[in-house]
């Protein structure tokens, strides 16, 4: 009797598949998809590539629709996580609707993991290659710099062990490289589709970031930025709202011009300068929800924590200079 792995077994299937249909043959992979993914078809990816962070290699691809995706095996490998010990099984027993990828698995990791996280990486994309390429699971790029502030607050609140600060440190390195120019600009370099983009891309993101209406203000500047800004200055600290003019030469060089090309220039339009010398209203009130805030809170993060390590003005600005260049037309843009 031949075995299922016997050559007469495997012409027969040869034979069969020659003989069907194209769309019998798109039936059939319809329903194996169905069964294994859940869904009808997968999606082949128009772009595919590999981004390089430090020495870490994340392949990425930009599907049909645009969708920039990050592949979970990469992903996992660039966090340095391997299976076994008690994350695996803190995977296995995390099931459910809340379910977490095993690089967000860890216990300790929960307390920092908000629920637009957790939506975006469980939201699991399976995707094909193409050309003749195998299945990969991807995930949102915009989850990126969010799963490796993740592993940086649990660090700083020193809830991690010795292997998981390991971790956090690749982590770390993976927020630095992700500084000067953001993760979908990278996977949309690494894939070429950075060539189709439409001309007007820079408008097109600048009205993303940018609130066509005033918004009411809302506290997004942390104290503990302007604690560290007086301490590098060797400024007195008192904790006074009303500090000296050149603050806000500083916001403007170490924050909103490094936040994307143009949008200096685009809120310093909309919020001009008074002939009294001051402005009616705080830029913040002019970045959008869905784009300017978590731009300038990602931003702030990174700059606050540069800020925190040096011991002087001198030495703390030509190295966030270097690691954070300001944001000209020319760069690649973030979606």
């Amino acid at each position: 009797m031949a075995t299922d792995k016997s050559p007469k077994r495997a012409a027969g299937g040869v034979a069969r598949a020659k003989a069907l249909t194209p769309e019998q043959r798109k039936a059939i992979a319809e329903k194996a998809a169905k069964t294994r993914w859940g869904v009808s078809t997968i999606p082949v990816a128009e772009y595919v590539g590999a981004i390089k962070i430090g020495d870490a290699e994340i392949q990425c691809a930009v599907l049909p629709d645009g969708r920039r995706l990050l592949s979970q095996r990469g992903l996992r490998e660039a966090l340095g996580r391997r299976y076994g010990g008690k994350d695996f099984r803190a995977e296995a027993q995390n099931d459910g609707a809340g379910k977490l990828p095993f690089y967000l698995a860890a216990s300790s990791l929960k307390p920092f993991i908000d629920n637009e996280l957790a939506v975006l990486v469980n939201n699991i994309t399976p995707y094909s290659h193409g050309m003749g390429g195998g299945i990969a699971q991807g995930v949102e790029a915009s989850a990126l710099p969010k799963i490796c502030t993740v592993w940086l607050k649990a660090r700083e609140a020193g809830v991690l062990t010795k292997p998981q600060r390991e971790v956090a440190q690749k982590a770390e390195i993976l927020v630095r490289g992700l500084a000067d120019v953001g993760i979908l600009a990278l996977v949309d370099e690494a894939t070429g589709y950075q060539e189709v983009r439409a001309r007007d891309a820079l408008q097109a993101y600048l009205e993303r970031f940018i609130r066509k209406e005033l918004a009411a203000w809302v506290k997004l500047f942390p104290d503990e930025f302007f604690r560290e800004l007086y301490r590098l200055k060797k400024w007195p600290w008192n904790g006074s709202s009303r500090r000296p003019g050149i603050v806000g030469h500083y916001i403007n060089d170490l924050v909103y011009s490094r936040l994307g090309p143009g949008v200096l220039e685009q809120l310093q339009e909309k919020n001009p300068v008074l002939e009294n010398g001051r402005r009616r209203n705080r830029h913040t009130q002019w970045l959008s929800e869905d784009l300017g805030h978590p731009a300038l809170s990602q931003h702030m993060f990174a700059l606050i924590r540069f800020m925190k390590v040096e011991d002087s003005w001198d030495e703390f600005k030509p190295r966030f200079y270097r690691a954070f260049p300001q944001k000209g037309d020319s760069l690649q843009l973030e979606f």
